[in-house]
């Protein structure tokens, strides 16, 4: 499991110490990007070390590079770094702390940048990446009750000070906006998930139509067979095969104007070329490739 000492890792620490006595490992990364880094690696390892649980620390460098955000940077190097070692230890399964109030969170950033299906789905409560299942198994619970637990139980736990940064948006929602939200619709936890839960259903039944339409065009896609397909079927599977076989999401503008390029393609001498995330998609005699920057 994933521990970094803070209260929603600490909480899932020592429950699954109890469900699964001697068969948990916690992993803590270590980013390097503040001083007391060093001093949360040491409050890890007399934690793990008072309930027996074995610890592994893993140090990454996860500055962000230009137009990326530090929480991007972060997250991407945190379970870049989870993954490895969890092969490296031949674990299987990874347990993540988010909680409720992160879903929540996750949602309302999705909705302030526009995002579609998939983005409003929010964090899904079982994923796999880089060949490791990961699982969110407080997903349903609020970081208040969370730390109600662990202060009713003694149990120690760190307070990370970049949690009162409000220069990061996430901390900006989570203290001026979730306490509005919870004055105004007391129940926003529970339904906000439902909301997401439902986005993610919808989200199923679109990859699966994507997938039904590649039966038709190939994978590349072939374009005279994109153009048989409504727009509508065109954009879904043309954002399921770069997202699915590239990892890359284009903006709306890009896929729009993607969809206007497959349009005009009406002879052999019309070429196609838009840049879509960090590569092009272009034509390649009579399908459709994605380049990557290099």
């Amino acid at each position: 499991m994933a521990y970094s000492g803070g209260a929603d890792s600490t909480a899932l620490l020592h429950a699954a110490a109890i469900q699964w006595p001697g068969q948990v490992t916690a992993i803590h990364i270590h980013h390097g990007l503040q001083a007391a880094a060093d001093d949360f690696v040491q409050h890890c390892e007399a934690a793990c070390g008072a309930i027996g649980m074995p610890l592994h620390v893993v140090r990454v460098q996860a500055k962000n590079s230009t137009g990326e955000s530090p929480e991007d940077a972060a997250r991407k190097a945190r379970y870049a770094a989870l993954a490895g070692k969890s092969v490296e230890l031949e674990i299987g399964t990874v347990a993540l702390a988010q909680h409720a109030d992160d879903q929540v969170e996750t949602l309302l950033l999705a909705l302030s940048r526009g995002a579609g299906v998939a983005g409003l789905a929010g964090m899904p409560a079982e994923f796999e990446r880089f060949g490791i299942r990961f699982v969110r198994p407080l997903l349903a619970t609020s970081a208040q009750d969370i730390r109600d637990e662990l202060d009713a139980n003694g149990i120690a736990y760190i307070h990370d000070p970049t949690n009162d940064d409000h220069g990061y948006t996430r901390n900006k929602i989570r203290h001026r906006l979730l306490p509005v939200l919870a004055e105004v619709f007391p129940q926003y936890r529970e339904t906000f998930a439902r909301s997401a839960r439902n986005m993610a259903l919808a989200q199923d039944l679109l990859a699966q139509a994507a997938i039904e339409s590649i039966a038709v065009t190939g994978r590349p896609p072939k374009i005279a067979a994109l153009q048989s397909l409504p727009r509508v079927s065109q954009g879904n599977l043309l954002r399921h095969w770069l997202k699915a076989d590239f990892g890359v999401v284009g903006s709306e503008a890009q896929m729009n104007e993607l969809l206007d390029q497959i349009a005009d393609c009406t002879n052999r001498g019309k070429g196609i070329r838009i840049k879509v995330a960090t590569g092009f998609v272009e034509r390649q005699g009579v399908v459709l490739m994605y380049l990557p920057l290099l």
